[in-house]
This record gives structure tokens, C-alpha cells and sequence, in this order.
């Protein structure tokens, strides 16, 4: 199996389909979750729907990359988003995240593997193998948070 292969499927995993890691995914975790329960904040933390849309945020922007556009993500405003008022738009949300994640899957595997070890927008960023693999543990802390915060406040 070619190296970015093995890595597009590891980042479904921690997105849409996997339970290797941490026994869960973000699909599984968010999907069928209440819009409320979502947007309901715990104590001083974050909300599961800002973590949500936290990732989705550098998913997007990376796509932006990997599609041949410019990096303008900026981490000063990766927790800036609209409130989500209603199930549908929470919905509508995940719809568009689901999407975006496969389609840096994709974009992943369709990159050549000598791509993984080419400087990522510039030299600073390191290289996209790393990006991408900064992406994959990102998510997981996230996921990880996203678990907790669910348990805290159905239990």
C-alpha cells in the first residue's frame, strides 16, 4: 500500500469510520447528538459543536492547499464561527463536515508520494506528510475532548 493511501485511511478513521485508535470517530460521535446538547457548554470549556467546527476549519483550509489554492487559515480565528440556533442547521453542518473530511482523504491519496516530503506552502510548515499528520493527532486530541464533554453532560 502506498504511503499516502495508508495515511488518507487513517485520517477516515479518526473522521468517519475508524475505531483502532480510540474505539470511536467523529461520524459516531456526532451524528445522531442533539443540536443542544452540541451547542451546551461545560463548566469553562469549549463546546462539543465549536471543537467540531474547530477541525473542520483546518480541514478546509488545508483542502484550500491541496487544491492548489493559498493557506489562509489562521489559528487566531479557528474558534470564530456563527452559533448554531436549530437540529437542521447542526445537520447541515456535519453534512458539509463529513464531506470536506473525505475530500482530504481523497485529495491524500491522490497526491503523489514524493509530494508527502515537499515543503507544505513554505519551508516553516514543514513538510505536507507532517501537516497531514498534524491534522491526524489534532483531531484525535479534539475527539478526545469531544467524548469527555459528551459523557459530562448526558450522564
Amino acid at each position: 500500500m502506498k504511503n499516502n493511501t495508508e495515511i488518507a485511511n487513517r485520517f477516515r478513521e479518526v473522521i468517519l469510520n475508524g475505531t483502532w485508535i480510540a474505539n470511536t470517530n467523529y461520524k459516531d460521535q456526532l451524528q445522531n447528538l442533539n443540536w443542544e446538547i452540541a451547542v451546551t457548554p461545560f463548566q469553562n470549556l469549549n463546546t462539543i459543536a465549536l471543537l467540531a467546527q474547530h477541525i473542520h476549519y483546518y480541514i478546509n483550509g488545508i483542502n484550500n492547499v491541496f487544491k492548489g489554492g493559498t493557506l489562509d487559515i489562521k489559528d487566531k480565528f479557528s474558534f470564530d464561527f456563527p452559533p448554531i440556533h436549530s437540529q437542521q442547521e447542526w445537520e447541515n453542518f456535519l453534512i458539509k463536515f463529513w464531506n470536506e473530511a473525505e475530500e482530504f482523504a481523497s485529495l491524500v491519496e491522490e497526491m503523489p508520494n514524493e509530494k508527502l516530503d515537499q515543503a507544505f506552502v513554505d519551508e516553516k510548515y514543514g513538510t505536507y506528510k507532517r501537516n497531514i499528520e498534524a491534522m491526524l493527532e489534532h483531531s484525535y486530541y479534539h475527539l478526545g475532548q469531544i467524548v469527555l464533554i459528551k459523557k459530562l453532560l448526558t450522564n
